[in-house]
């Protein structure tokens, strides 16, 4: 498992390189890699909010980078991404895959969803970047050959799954962020009823994500009768890391305990007693909070089920660029489609 990472340069691009990118709602990440290899190199990331659409943003990554020459690429995308129409879910761009080829001039181009490649991704960490949240118990099953979740919330909820064939693992690609959201308790049936005030349907994104966070805490505030002072996520984590009885802290703790409910409900469809992945933007930066919360608890919650999913262990992400990693290493994955 070969894999070193760089930090971004302006030095010239030298020798064969094929484009990686991590394509996300907020940001887009981009790095070249030597063929054959996860090698990332000359890692930027970019605002999506700064351009008009993906060609602008790869031709500033190359201009920065010193890039030329690039005849192949693999780009993971947080959204659908079959057929010839690429739209964004959570950004405005959209493109045809076609286009995007002939403009860039290259001969292969390999589109995959965001989360497929963040469970490749998980293959090529290193110890040092995955955090114990539970360390389970394999009992009488293999969990090296079982299969595993990996689930995150950033922009959007990701959610996808490593199955082990022959000698490797093929990864899941789906939609398992945009489930209905389930209440599990009398103050998350009132949460769902403030959100079905502004939404016709409530998935588990609608609550999963950065800006769920703030809609979360904004209900809740509805629901106790007080100012909503916090106007951002990053707001809301910052008052719950200052303070434990803050309206913050508490959106914060009922944010993990859904997150531990839904990601319970996934291990269970996945059958994933191999392990359970919990990555994307957000939990690293509260990780102390994460681990102190009632997320495992909730997982477990499952009725006579308890036990089965007591026995999965469940790893914290800490990696810096996870995607771009599996994007890497989905190019040249024959099964993988893109």
């Amino acid at each position: 498992m070969t894999r070193a990472v760089s930090s971004s340069g302006v030095t010239a691009v030298q020798g064969e390189r094929v484009l990686v990118g991590d394509i996300g709602g907020t940001n887009a990440r981009f790095a070249l890699v030597k063929p054959g290899t996860v090698e990332l190199t000359h890692i930027v990331t970019l605002a999506t909010a700064d351009f008009p659409g993906i060609e602008a943003a790869i031709h500033c990554y190359a201009e920065q980078v010193g890039a030329s020459g690039i005849h192949r690429a693999c780009l993971a995308l947080a959204c659908p991404v079959d057929g010839d129409d690429i739209d964004m879910t959570n950004n405005h761009w959209l493109f045809r895959r076609q286009q995007l080829m002939n403009h860039l001039g290259l001969k292969q181009l390999k589109l995959v969803n965001d989360f497929t490649a963040m469970a490749l991704g998980m293959l090529h960490l290193q110890p040092h970047e995955l955090l114990d949240v539970h360390r389970g118990d394999s009992g009488l099953y293999s969990a090296e050959r079982a299969a595993r979740l990996v689930i995150g919330p950033g922009t959007g909820l990701g959610v996808s799954g490593l199955m082990p064939v022959r000698d490797g693992w093929v990864p899941l690609s789906g939609e398992g962020g945009h489930v209905s959201f389930a209440p599990t308790n009398a103050e998350e049936s009132a949460i769902l009823q403030g959100l079905q005030k502004r939404y016709a349907r409530v998935s588990v994104e609608r609550i999963l994500s950065g800006q769920g966070l703030l809609e979360l805490y904004q209900v809740m505030a509805d629901i106790e009768g007080l100012a909503a002072v916090c106007r951002s996520p990053v707001a809301i984590t910052a008052q719950a890391q200052a303070d434990e009885h803050s309206l913050g802290r508490r959106a914060l703790n009922r944010f993990f305990a859904i997150l531990g409910a839904v990601t319970g409900d996934q291990a269970l469809t996945l059958g994933a007693r191999g392990g359970v992945y919990v990555c994307g933007g957000i939990l690293p930066r509260v990780h102390d909070l994460f681990l102190a919360s009632g997320f495992h608890a909730a997982m477990v919650n499952k009725g006579r089920f308890a036990q089965y999913l007591a026995d999965v262990p469940v790893w914290l992400c800490l990696a810096e660029n996870p995607g771009l990693l599996g994007a890497a290493a989905a190019l040249d994955n024959d099964e993988v489609r893109g």
